[in-house]
């Protein structure tokens, strides 16, 4: 049952729907979180601490972090391949493009595959700026969350690199979010407003939250 559930075109719009939502709920603790770099480095590095032992003394250090990542890494890969699978079918469906784009259609819409690469490359990148400290610029200290982050955004690349990324999320959240909602079967002619309105919400306050973080340490605010 879970295989044919895979297979069909509705069970991965399913899947997509669900990875989805998960995805937003943890880009809003995510943003909260990252929220307290405004209130200096002790804050946001006991953030970082905090984080390692989080369900302690239940769960083993770090354990409640690697949960987190797991949950996380199996909603990005099935949201990928439900996306990449979908595109597929719709291009062996429809071989040939449409002459004109449909007029309905949102910009956030046309770009939902391009965003969908961007957030995917960027995503790497975060981790291995970070997470590893792998691609870091100014010396990676492990345990100093708050001085790594403002290494990064103190290199004009750094800046653009995320700020690109994170405008690719909004349009994503925005568009994402309202498909989710209506692929999972909560749209109604009484609802789509408060959706619409919910998902452009959601995409504006997520995107104004993380790019406020580089704009903090460009202009001195965080430092």
């Amino acid at each position: 049952m879970a295989l044919t559930f895979w297979q069909s075109t509705l069970g991965k719009k399913i899947v997509m729907g669900v990875t989805g939502l998960i995805m937003i709920g943890y880009l809003c603790v995510h943003l909260l979180g990252n929220m307290k770099i405004f209130f200096g480095p002790g804050e946001f590095n006991g953030y970082g601490h905090w984080l390692r032992v989080m369900g302690a003394p239940v769960l083993h250090h770090q354990w409640g972090l690697w949960i987190a990542r797991i949950v996380l890494v199996a909603a990005v890969v099935l949201h990928g391949v439900s996306a990449y699978q979908l595109s597929k079918r719709d291009i062996k469906a429809r071989p040939q493009s449409y002459v004109h784009a449909k007029p309905r259609m949102s910009y956030a819409t046309r770009t939902m595959r391009w965003g969908g690469v961007i957030l995917a490359l960027f995503i790497v990148w975060h981790i291995l700026d970070l997470t590893t400290g792998t691609t870091h610029s100014g010396g990676f200290q492990e345990g100093h969350p708050y001085q790594n982050v403002v290494d990064t955004f103190s290199t004009w690349y750094g800046n653009v690199i995320y700020i690109v990324a994170m405008l690719a999320m909004g349009m994503h959240v925005q568009h994402g979010f309202w498909s989710a909602a209506q692929t999972l079967g909560a749209g109604s002619r009484t609802r789509d407003r408060a959706l619409k309105a919910t998902a452009n919400g959601l995409a504006i306050l997520l995107t104004a939250g993380f790019i406020s973080i580089p704009v903090g340490v460009m202009t001195g605010v965080v430092s």
